[in-house]
């Protein structure tokens, strides 16, 4: 018979070891993630312990009184079969057990046992790859795209503007986590915006961590015509040499096609799960979540 396992609330101390599993796993986490999800719900992510060795983790994210994500659910593999994750699971599930809509991804073998839970396939997420030397498509700017649009960087983007184009887009607003996710200093951010200050799409690309060696994550990225999309890639992409990575939502029927001819690569597929109503919002203009692990 094994120990119980103790589940303890993430801490600093534990940031490491639940990057460097995740990293393991083939996740790619990005630089400062962890953080950011700490701040989103401080009360919704734990680590697992036998005695005194971290074997597992897991998050249970409450965005609002609406709607909360499940993610970062690993074991060491050393570890799994003996009844560990269940255990994490049903302490996430328990955090998030009155919340009317709670999604997560889903790898293809795990499809089954969420659908034990009540979870029902939503649609298909798309991992794509690019790799690069830090020069992206040739220059698609118009003098018309010039004189119409700004490409607003990092510290200048007005934020409000943003936040009203994301909340349409998204299955809840979610301003803390923008506002956490977009000033964090790792990485790049560009909103592009009207002469009247109204937000026509926006991205981050930001550091991650490769199985071997490091790379680039892209997410969000959304924009409400395809050739924004383009231009906007173009200048997250550019001075960024390496592998880029982007998850990209079944939702949006124009993705596939559009990252094929841009030269992306399918490099893997999850399927995104709902428990609950299937948030009511198109995904025409999403074209990279901001991470799998919080949606």
């Amino acid at each position: 018979m094994d120990n119980p396992l103790s589940i303890k609330p993430l801490s600093k101390a534990d940031i490491d070891f639940v990057t460097e599993i995740s990293r393991k796993e083939g996740f790619a986490p990005g630089v400062g993630d962890l953080g950011i999800y700490q701040n989103t719900d401080s009360q919704g992510l734990w680590v697992g312990w036998l005695n005194d060795t971290p074997i597992g983790c897991i998050a249970g994210v409450r965005y609002n009184e609406n709607y909360g994500f499940l993610g970062l659910f690993l074991v060491i593999e050393k570890f799994r079969g003996r009844g560990f994750g269940l255990q994490l699971w049903k302490k996430a599930m328990a955090h998030l057990s009155d919340l009317p809509c709670v999604g997560l991804e889903a790898a293809p073998e795990r499809i089954a046992d969420y659908s034990k839970w009540g979870f029902t396939v939503s649609s298909k997420t798309t991992r794509w790859q690019w790799l690069g030397n830090g020069k992206f498509l040739d220059e698609c700017l118009t003098q018309e795209d010039l004189n119409n649009f700004s490409f607003v960087e990092d510290s200048s983007i007005p934020s409000t503007a943003v936040e009203k184009f994301d909340e349409k887009r998204e299955a809840t607003p979610r301003p803390h986590f923008l506002s956490n996710w977009l000033n964090h200093p790792a990485g790049k951010v560009i909103a592009v915006i009207d002469k009247e200050g109204i937000c026509h799409g926006f991205g981050r690309i930001r550091p991650c961590l490769l199985k071997t060696g490091d790379g680039w994550r892209i997410g969000p990225l959304m924009a409400d015509s395809p050739k924004l999309l383009k231009i906007l890639l173009k200048k997250l992409i550019d001075s960024h040499p390496g592998l880029i990575i982007i998850d990209t939502p079944g939702l949006n029927n124009s993705a596939t096609e559009l990252f094929k001819d841009l030269g992306f690569k399918s490099e893997s597929e999850t399927f995104r799960m709902y428990r609950g109503y299937q948030p009511p919002v198109s995904m025409n203009d999403v074209y990279g979540l901001a991470c799998l692990e919080l949606g």
